[in-house]
Parts: structure tokens; sequence; C-alpha cells
């Protein structure tokens, strides 16, 4: 029985498998691109690079390049790098599963438990004078504007904080830490 050659530190001893010698050829040149060397099956490899259709019944240990879905602990996107092949050699390697970034649906992005508020200046001023308990009017002399201007930015503030009273516009606003007590 072959014993293999010691490896060198930092270097894996990798075997590529495809079904068509161009495709072996670009896979070879990316092992030897990666800094690893570049072995047969038989010479016991730590892991075997393939094109998701020269192997069989694949190793623990094997990437497919260019494949999306298989029995492969590695799967990386036909455009893949030679950094990103290399981490997925090393990590498969080490015993690792490794696949391509799942793309996120921008439709089914996650949404904050509240809206973002843009708030005014005028209406955080309101909301603070409401906090502060004043009347509509109070807040109006207070602020040096109408009274009805006052329950414009009132009518506002419950829109964007989504409430319907003044206690609960005041209880969002202290939660949000937009007024104090």
């Amino acid at each position: 029985m072959n014993n293999p050659l010691p490896a060198v530190p930092g270097r894996l001893r990798v075997a590529v498998a495809a079904s068509y010698a161009g495709v072996r050829s670009r896979l070879a040149t990316l092992v030897v691109e990666c800094g690893h060397e570049l072995v047969e099956m038989s010479a016991a490899p730590q892991v075997v690079l393939c094109d998701g259709h020269g192997v069989q019944s694949p190793p623990a240990s094997t990437v497919a390049l260019g494949v999306l879905d298989g029995e492969f602990a590695g799967l990386l996107p036909r455009d893949a790098s030679t950094t990103q092949v290399d981490a997925a050699l090393r990590a498969v390697a080490a015993g690792l599963a490794v696949g391509p970034p799942r793309r996120r649906d921008p439709n089914f992005a996650s949404l904050s438990e509240e809206p973002s508020l843009a708030l005014t200046p005028r209406e955080i001023e309101v909301l603070t004078a409401l906090s502060n308990g004043l009347s509509n009017k109070a807040a109006a002399r207070h602020l040096g504007i109408s009274p009805h201007t006052v329950k414009f930015h009132i009518e506002s503030l419950y829109r964007k904080l989504g409430v319907t009273s003044r206690a609960e516009a005041v209880a969002r606003g202290l939660k949000r830490q937009i007024v104090e007590l």
C-alpha cells in the first residue's frame, strides 16, 4: 500500500473530477492557483473539486463548482472566485459544509416591529407639550402658533405614530424616547 507524501503545512491534497477534459483542466488550474497540491483520486486526496458530473458517488469531502443542489459537502456557483474556492476546499477538508450565498427576496424583507418615524421639529415640540399636559390652546400660546396649527400637528402625530388619542401619542413618544417626562 502506498503511503502519500507528508502534506505541506497549509496546503491541501486536492483531486479534480469532471465530465470533460477542458473542465478538468480548469479545475486543476484553480487548485494550483489556490496553492494546493493537485493529486490523483487514487492518491488519497483530502478533498475533491468537481463540476458535479464527474463523480459517481462523491466522497464526503467534495466541493462541486457550478452545482446548486446535490450530495456534496461544498456547493459553489460556477463563477466562484479563487478565494471562494480556496475557502470552500479548506472548510470541506475540515469537515464543514459550504453552500452558495442565499439570495434574499426583496419582497419578503423583515419588517421592523414599528415603522421608522420622520417627525418634524415642530411635531416633536407639540408632542412635548402634550406630554407636559398642555391643552391645544396652552400649547399654541407656549409655541407661538395658532390652536388650529396645533390641532393640525396633533393629527399628523396620530397618523405617524399610529395612535388615536393624546395619551397613546405621549406613551408612544416616551417608548421611542422622542420625549421625556
